[in-house]
């Protein structure tokens, strides 16, 4: 366990490391029993997430939380980490790409539980929480504040934050924090003497002597959701930024005598935040580790995970190995005891029955290969169907694309295309057909079963006595 506050888990239904698919929402994150029957879960929960944000040091038009993650927007991520909590309702804040965030979470699972609240202008993390009162309510319940530009932190240790605000006595709150080597513009953690959390300074706002201390706030919070609601009005802009600060909710707590707690996080893993496209290519790369490692525990042989490249949402049977240097996207299925690889790019779409084997510079893409076919060398197998025991030579294309619109292709079972074929789309290959080498099937082809078909184009072989 990553996290110092020792926390325990019972195993129970949800989605492995890499995200897929929601939990079961009725469970309690912490122990797996149904939440009306645990102590910790009796109290509404709500989650904001700050995703309202430009990104101006992507170097992107596009909204920063909407930059692609392991096959999927970064929000997402954040999207999973605040449903596995089970909260009655999660509140997106929304800003620069408004319209294009909203749309890119408009088929997210448990969409009935998200609302979006637009922040315009951007006036700070507090402004933010502002502009969801109305959202809020007078009692939310217990507010977890996330951001969409921190796609690692897992379920636990959000679930040790929430453990560690119903521990608190009524009205107090939880801050993550931790001990990075650099604290590169983090806000600092200022204790009284006792060691209790005092106040949050801003890096900006920081005295030298206070740019010294190790301990950092990471921004995510829960809150007694009234205590917040009627800290949030009173906010003011008086800092170097002339923005309203959500740090400063924490101030006027203590000053209120609040008990404010702290749970230091050791992996400094999940305290990633991006703001840079090094940044993201940082955080893929954690993410890209537990999807392998998750697949690895799953009974899927990875042969060199330093140069695996593996998408979120990809299911891969037990038993298939995957060799180095393959790309698997999102949107693929793969069965088992298939072998893909070395050197091969599935793309969306792409389905691999149990057995079938993809190899060296081949690539498929909105593709099923049937059981116990294969493809070993480089091949392009674009909007196709291939039956099962059917082999597809070295060098063989099908040509999906006319230049205004894709084409399918379909092959029987036991077909075997010589190297070097083409195949022009729209096409069908009955079952038993085979191909000479280098043979081109110009589109719509009258194919017949066990025929075979040679030449540019392509033309059937007579067969003795014919």
């Amino acid at each position: 366990m990553r996290l110092r506050r020792r926390l325990f888990w019972a195993q129970r239904p949800g989605p492995p490391i890499d995200g897929r698919g929601p939990r079961a929402y009725n469970l309690c994150p912490f122990c797996g029993r149904l939440r009306a029957a645990h102590p910790l879960m009796a109290t509404a929960l709500t989650v904001v997430i700050l995703a309202a944000g430009m990104g101006k040091r992507m170097k992107s038009a596009a909204p920063k939380v909407l930059h692609p993650l392991a096959g999927r927007p970064m929000i997402a991520w954040v999207v999973d980490q605040a449903l596995a909590l089970g909260p009655e309702r999660v509140i997106v804040v929304v800003g620069h790409g408004a319209a294009d965030v909203e749309k890119a979470l408009a088929h997210a699972p448990q969409r009935e539980r998200i609302t979006f609240v637009r922040q315009e202008p951007q006036q700070g993390t507090g402004h933010a929480l502002q502009c969801c009162l109305p959202a809020l309510g007078k009692d939310p319940g217990v507010v977890v504040v996330l951001y969409g530009d921190m796609p690692l932190l897992r379920v636990e240790s959000l679930g040790a934050l929430l453990e560690t605000q119903a521990d608190a006595a009524a009205g107090g709150a939880a801050i993550l924090t931790a001990l990075p080597d650099n604290a590169r513009g983090f806000g600092r953690i200022v204790r009284f003497e006792d060691g209790s959390v005092e106040r949050i300074v801003e890096d900006r706002d920081a005295t030298p002597a206070e740019k010294l201390i190790a301990e950092v706030n990471l921004g995510v919070y829960a809150f007694d959701g009234r205590e917040l609601v009627a800290a949030l009005p009173r906010l003011e802009s008086k800092n170097a930024q002339g923005e309203y600060y959500l740090t400063d909710v924490i101030a006027m707590l203590v000053r209120a005598k609040k008990p404010v707690a702290a749970v230091e996080l050791e992996d400094i893993e999940e305290t990633i935040g991006v703001n840079t496209l090094a940044d993201l290519a940082e955080a893929r790369w954690v993410l890209q580790m537990r999807i392998l490692e998750e697949h690895l525990e799953n009974g899927v042989f990875i042969e060199d995970p330093a140069t695996t490249y593996i998408d979120h949402g990809v299911t891969i049977g037990v038993g298939t190995k995957i060799l180095p240097c393959t790309v698997i996207r999102a949107g693929c299925t793969i069965g088992k005891g298939c072998e893909v690889g070395p050197f091969t790019q599935l793309r969306a779409g792409t389905v691999l029955a149990d057995g079938a084997e993809v190899g060296n510079f081949t690539e498929c893409k909105n593709t099923r290969v049937g059981a116990h076919a294969k493809a070993k060398h480089l091949s392009y197998l674009g909007d196709a169907e291939i039956g099962e025991r059917t082999n597809i030579g070295a060098g063989t294309i099908f040509a999906n694309y006319d230049g205004v619109a894709k084409h399918k292709t379909k092959i029987g079972d036991n077909v075997f295309i010589g190297s070097g074929t083409v195949v022009v789309a729209p096409n069908t290959i009955p079952s038993g057909v085979t191909t000479g080498a280098g043979a081109v099937l110009t589109k719509n082809s009258a194919v017949q079963s066990d025929e075979t078909w040679v030449g540019i184009p392509a033309k059937p072989l007579k067969k003795k006595g014919h």
